[in-house]
């Protein structure tokens, strides 16, 4: 399957930080021939909760909408790329997927600030609600992290491409996009897969996961990832099969750093109220420990 991205759409709250999705976003519409479009919400003061009146709400409004129009004329300095404005009123994540659904999206590039503990429970985050909302993959970029090429303005050149690989529907899906997006830059393809407990129920029969010890699962593995690799796949790339033993977010980002991964591909699973917000998701982990951007795939529904 080759990957189509034909729209691409850009998060920004206009921090220095959130814009580095700008230059990305141009890169990746210049290298696919893709639409661009760049958003920013525009969250209304409270003040009507405690029983504050607004005189002209719908002049503030306008006055908001104008200025946010203003400010990503002036974030866009490509002058060479076509890119559609899009300015929305409410919750930032609400409003970003409405977007994204009712523009046809093939792609959304967010920023996050990569919170933990405490005061990720309390305020939450943008990135992670839309990682579970959208209906397109959600490229996330964090903090401090380094863009693919080096500097923020060099563009989206992913020399190696990691793909965490658990054999899931997700999993695969996720491995499509990987590959596809190895193929467009000629990139190094990492396979990735982390041996965890408990043991492989859904990837053995249940005969071969009584009899199987380690020794045994690690070769039956291995030929698992490589048989995931197209056989034309070597006219372009070597492909990389790894198997790692721990816990899957810490490796996967530990083997990423090590070996100077440039992009991080993985699916979203599903997960409970209880588990989202006290455990979370490996992908949500690894987009906050991570120093490159990683690419969150997810079924449509």
């Amino acid at each position: 399957m080759r990957v189509q991205i034909k729209r691409i759409l850009c998060t920004t709250d206009f921090s220095d930080f959130s814009n580095q999705t700008v230059p990305l976003g141009s890169a990746l519409a210049r290298e696919f021939e893709a639409t661009l479009l760049i958003c920013h919400v525009v969250e209304l003061p409270f003040a009507a909760m405690y029983g504050e009146v607004q005189l002209d709400p719908i002049a503030q409004q306008t006055r908001m909408t104008t200025a946010a129009h203003e400010m990503l004329a002036r974030i866009v300095r490509e002058k060479d790329i076509e890119w559609t404005p899009l300015v929305a009123i409410g919750h930032p994540a609400d409003e970003i997927a409405r977007v994204a659904l009712e523009e046809q999206v093939d792609m959304v590039i967010s920023a996050t600030h990569g919170r933990s503990g405490l005061k990720r429970l309390v305020l939450g985050s943008v990135t992670e609600r839309l990682m579970r909302t959208l209906a397109c993959p959600l490229l996330i970029v964090r903090e401090r992290s380094q863009p693919p090429g080096g500097a923020p303005d060099a563009g989206f050149h992913p020399r190696t491409i990691l793909v965490g690989c658990d054999f899931s529907a997700d999993s695969d899906l996720a491995f499509q996009y990987g590959l596809s997006l190895a193929q467009e830059f000629e990139s190094e393809l990492h396979l990735v897969h982390v041996i965890e407990p408990p043991v492989y129920q859904n990837v053995l029969s249940v005969d071969d996961a009584e009899m199987a010890n380690r020794e045994d699962i690690a070769p039956r593995l291995r030929r698992k990832l490589a048989e995931m690799v197209p056989a034309d796949a070597s006219h372009w790339c070597s492909p990389v099969t790894v198997l790692l033993e721990g816990k899957t977010d810490e490796e996967l980002s530990r083997y990423a750093m090590l070996n100077d991964i440039d992009l991080i591909v993985l699916g979203v699973h599903g997960h409970g109220l209880v588990e989202k917000l006290f455990v979370g998701s490996t992908t949500d982990r690894v987009a906050r420990q991570a120093k490159c951007p990683v690419l969150a795939v997810k079924p449509v529904a």
